[in-house]
């Protein structure tokens, strides 16, 4: 095709030995008259300048440049509706939502097996891993504990409890080799109707918390029985019961008042004086007070579980630490006890 625009093919005007339609001798004419020979291809004649002109002529173009007329527009703007501004149709609106929602409808019935079944969350309310407290169906009748042990160094024995009676005789002690002529079986005093933690597989009988179960010991307390306390007891505390306390029985603390040991009966008291700032107040309440009562019937750690203010607390203590009690009894055994009470001291204006 390239040589069909080069070589135009040959007429009468342009037939060989010819020139611009007149015949002559081909070799004879000069490049002037018949043009370069990318003429036709281009459509003007072909002008080359030397390397220095066109040189000039850049230099001269960055440094002076030609000024051209100002840009004229001759084209002209074509109104086009603006398809936001037509107003859409409430019917088209729903026929589209509609078809929308019937084909998530289809989606979502094809691929009803396919969704994963919810896993129900399940909320744990606070794990309790608080020391073990016996419990009663006497509540508020429990308190107390016992101890023993004979000095040794050997961790006390663990083992199954012994049986719980009234008025025990003979304490827990570790298994002995000689037979006496009269076996009494141990025994510790605890409310008949508390549960005790307990495991009956075990051959001796001791603290439950030892380690221990090849040699026979009683533990480092003293005063009989076994554990780190006293009295005869089984446990840490100090009496003839089991666990951490005072007294016998079980619980921790102070025995308790009820189930076989009396209240305290208040025998002298001393009337708490008004403080100067409650008495110009006018100010008037109650204050409670909670104390121990000891074996001899002296208030101890006596302490304010109530308070009033304006000074009225520390009137309130400082009478009650004159009191004077006939101690609480406990009538198994016919002994004092410590116990805890609370007292309420009345501030009142006459």
């Amino acid at each position: 095709m390239a040589n069909d625009l080069l070589n135009q093919p040959e007429t009468e005007a342009s037939a060989p030995g010819s020139v611009n339609g007149q015949k002559g001798d081909a070799t004879s004419a000069s490049p002037a008259e018949t043009g370069h020979e990318l003429d036709a291809f281009l459509g003007k004649a072909f002008e080359e300048k030397p390397i220095w002109k066109d040189l000039f002529e850049s230099v001269h173009d960055v440094f002076f440049p030609t000024k051209l007329p100002p840009l004229e527009l001759t084209s002209t703007p074509i109104a086009v509706a603006d398809p936001m501004a037509v107003k859409r149709s409430p019917l088209s609106f729903a026929i589209s939502a509609g078809i929308n929602l019937g084909i998530l409808a289809l989606l979502l019935f094809a691929f009803r097996n396919q969704i994963a079944p919810v896993v129900k969350t399940v909320t744990l309310g606070n794990i309790d891993i608080s020391a073990w407290k016996p419990t009663t169906p006497k509540a508020g009748k429990i308190g107390g504990g016992g101890g023993g042990g004979a000095h040794d160094v050997v961790p006390v024995n663990k083992g199954h409890l012994p049986k719980i009676e009234k008025n025990p005789i003979v304490p827990p002690t570790p298994v002995q080799l000689d037979k006496p002529k009269i076996p009494i079986a141990a025994a510790i005093d605890v409310q008949q109707n508390i549960k005790l933690p307990d495991n009956p597989t075990l051959p001796l009988v001791g603290a439950t918390n030892s380690p221990n179960v090849t040699l026979a010991s009683a533990g480092s307390g003293s005063g009989g029985g076994m554990g780190s306390g006293s009295n005869g007891g089984l446990g840490s505390g100090n009496g003839n019961g089991f666990g951490p306390g005072t007294g016998g029985n079980v619980g921790g603390g102070l025995r308790r008042i009820g189930d076989g040991v009396t209240a305290p009966q208040l025998i002298h008291s001393v009337e708490a004086e008004f403080s100067d700032e409650a008495r110009r107040a006018k100010y008037e309440g109650t204050v409670v007070v909670t104390l121990i009562v000891d074996a001899q019937g002296n208030p101890q750690n006596v302490h304010v579980s109530r308070t009033l203010g304006m000074g009225l607390d520390e009137k309130a203590v400082e009478a009650v630490k004159q009191y004077k009690f006939k101690p609480s009894i406990d009538q198994k055994t016919g002994k004092a006890v410590p116990v805890m009470v609370s007292v309420e001291v009345r501030f009142r204006l006459y």
